[in-house]
């Protein structure tokens, strides 16, 4: 329902236009520096107003860590959280009380709970997607000891794509510019892309592709909890996502078995002998193979759909089933893809640090 993981979980709580959005993680081993900058840096990344490309609405997002943190490191113990909204603007969605937004889930909570909280869309709302961030970045803390990294980017808005091989991009341009793209020249198309899609009151979706790199092999289970599949379960838990592929993904269904096949390269070092840790020639198995981890990067795209909100008239029906027009006001963004970028970091990091958990509780050592 509200909670994700199995050894390291992460429960959240609150709404878009509510007192606060919070959450606890328990799981998180005991004894990692926690960087409360770092955290909050991560929320930077996240946070509405940044650019003028992203929703004008204006929030601080400051984190308060309530429990579980003591000297500066965790404790082993539940890690409360909250960051409270300071910016609501929630009579801006007044005319939307009694009517059903095209494609956001006004219907399906009313449907399911009898209720809903019209104001930013209330829980369904991707301001929710904070308390992951938070996860994320303390579950990015426990995965710097491992050496573990995780790198996400804007690969394509509408149909500006990069090429598909992360290898040919320096990552760490990634934060160079507003859309987050590797990809300086692809950027700058990407953004004016964005701004026309905007002034015209219209919204447009893309991809994020991510990146894991250091992870161990041995990371996912043999049948329901395959590391792939965890992955995608965290990954289609986000709003707006609408699909996700690892690997060659669909693209693999046109080559060849000799083509997709990665060869197994022999131990070349007394590193490797020891721990018995191959390398392959290729990776067009994205790092996974029957459901566990093999070492190698770890390579997934995560494509979103355009913003269901647009600042143009549409037409709808209110709660009785009569036909109307509506016109959203308030802020939003005409493309998510920017500030979605450190969630689907979040989310992978959550889902690592659970399976490497995982592994660690079913060993004895």
């Amino acid at each position: 329902m509200n909670t994700i993981g199995n050894i390291f979980r992460l429960t959240t709580f609150g709404e878009s236009h509510g007192e606060a959005i919070g959450g606890v993680v328990d799981g998180m081993p005991a004894g990692i520096p926690i960087d409360v900058a770092f955290i909050q840096q991560e929320l930077n990344r996240r946070r509405p107003g940044q650019s003028h490309i992203t929703t004008a609405r204006k929030e601080a997002d400051k984190v308060e860590l309530l429990s579980g943190v003591f000297e500066g490191k965790s404790t082993g113990c539940p890690i409360g959280f909250i960051v409270r909204n300071t910016n609501q603007h929630s009579n801006d969605y007044d005319n939307m009380r009694e009517l059903y937004r095209p494609s956001h889930a006004d219907y399906t909570y009313t449907y399911k709970y009898g209720t809903r909280d019209h104001r930013g869309g209330g829980r369904s709302s991707a301001r929710i997607t904070i308390s992951r961030c938070v996860a994320g970045a303390l579950a990015k803390l426990a995965l710097k000891e491992i050496g573990v990294r995780i790198t996400a980017y804007t690969s394509q808005v509408g149909s500006i794509a990069l090429e598909r091989d992360y290898r040919k991009y320096d990552l760490t341009l990634t934060e160079s510019n507003a859309v987050r793209c590797p990809d300086t020249e692809k950027a700058a198309e990407m953004i004016r892309l964005i701004e026309e899609v905007k002034a015209e009151g219209d919204t447009i979706g893309g991809v994020i592709t991510c990146v894991i790199q250091g992870c161990p092999p041995g990371l996912g289970e043999p049948e329901f909890s395959k590391l792939h599949a965890m992955l995608g379960a965290a990954m289609l838990s986000i709003n707006a996502v609408k699909g996700f592929e690892y690997g060659e993904g669909f693209d693999g269904v046109a080559m060849r078995g000799s083509e997709q096949n990665d060869e197994f390269l022999p131990l070349n070092s007394q590193y490797d002998h020891q721990e018995q840790k191959l390398s392959t020639k290729t990776n067009h198995s994205g790092g996974i193979q029957g459901g566990i981890s093999n070492g190698q990067d770890i390579y997934c795209r995560v494509a979103f759909k355009p913003i269901a909100t647009l600042l143009r008239e549409q037409k709808t029906v209110d709660i009785h089933g009569k036909e109307t027009t509506l016109t959203a006001k308030g802020r939003h963004d005409p493309c998510v893809l920017p500030r979605a970028v450190p969630v689907v970091e979040a989310m992978t990091a959550i889902t690592i640090l659970d399976a490497y958990l995982a592994d660690k509780a079913g060993k004895i050592s």
